[in-house]
């Protein structure tokens, strides 16, 4: 029985040995997923947690369910100060149950995925912070629970929180181009120029571009169930109906089709009268090792002289 003990306790420092050593060539980096300008407000702040595994054996961690338990922001001010977490996070982490799984990342290979920073900081007032994650192999709460196995620690990212953003005609909040950082205005661009517009900013990954020239109040009333919500609702209950449709169609959980990222586009034919036109684009589109190609027809509307998209449609026409 002795025997069977020391040899459980052998393979557990072994493992544990063995963790070490990969952590050691670990790489763990934080980008931003969609950078743009970030606002004392709601808004997600989107970052992609990179772990690459540059060491000769696999690296293996425990990845929960609540991602509140594998990883932590650091988040200050200028001044070295720390942020207050903020209090979802507190909530999360104070559940009695973990669930997670176990995963293995190969030598040469990386495991990314999407966290909102504001998920774990509170932001109360608008200013300069510093951004730096941790994660937790063996999950937050039993860090320093096993010897040997500390928290990855990621580089650093500057962050600018600017105070509110100022309420446009509509009531929603005027954008700003992050490249320039003025205010994005609508042009009177021909419809076919529109289109061009907004694949451009998609392929560079631009929402406050690409959602310029959306009509998402007419892409909402599309779907009956909403078209009657909106109806029903105060004129400050739509306006948070369409920022909550813009969230969802940047999050791909509605519309996901028109968030994809072509690799290439061309413009087939444009139609138009005084008020209605119709634009038709192929797009490619890369799916691992193939390339998809669909037409998509996107239809616009003219009001004081400003074509927006309303609606569009998609016909998959093969791979090649």
């Amino acid at each position: 029985m002795k025997q069977g003990y020391t040899i459980v306790v052998f393979a557990i420092l072994l493992w544990g040995i063995g963790s070490v050593v990969a952590s050691a060539q670990v790489a763990f980096n934080i980008r931003y997923y969609d950078k743009r300008i970030y606002y004392v407000s709601d808004a997600p702040i989107y970052v992609q947690v990179t772990i690459t595994n540059n060491s000769p054996v696999p690296f293996r961690f425990k990845l929960a369910d609540e991602r509140a338990f594998s990883i932590d922001f650091d988040v200050r001010t200028m001044t070295n100060r720390t942020l207050e977490p903020a209090a979802i996070l507190i909530r999360k982490r104070s559940l009695q149950q973990v669930y997670f799984r176990e995963i293995s990342v190969e030598s040469g290979e990386s495991f990314s995925f999407v966290e909102d920073i504001r998920n774990y900081a509170d932001f109360q007032q608008s200013g300069a912070f510093i951004v730096q994650a941790k994660m937790y192999p063996e999950l937050y709460r039993d860090a320093g629970g096993i010897p040997g196995v500390r928290p990855l620690e990621s580089n650093r990212l500057s962050l600018s929180i600017r105070p509110p953003a100022i309420p446009g005609p509509d009531g929603l909040p005027v954008e700003m181009d992050v490249e320039t950082n003025a205010v994005l205005v609508r042009e009177k661009l021909p419809p076919d120029e529109v289109v061009r517009y907004l694949l451009t900013a998609r392929q560079k990954s631009q929402w406050e571009k690409f959602f310029l020239y959306l009509d998402l109040e007419a892409m909402l009333a599309r779907d009956a169930v909403r078209q009657r919500q909106w109806l029903a609702e105060s004129e400050e209950g739509r306006r948070r109906m369409v920022a909550r449709y813009r969230m969802e169609i940047q999050k791909a959980t509605v519309n996901d089709d028109i968030v994809n990222i072509p690799i290439e586009f061309q413009i087939e034919r444009t139609t138009y009268n005084e008020m209605e036109g119709a634009v038709t684009v192929q797009e490619k589109f890369r799916i691992g090792t193939i390339t998809e190609r669909k037409r998509y027809t996107y239809h616009l509307h003219r009001k004081d002289d400003i074509w927006t998209i309303m609606d569009y449609s998609v016909n998959n026409l093969g791979t090649e």
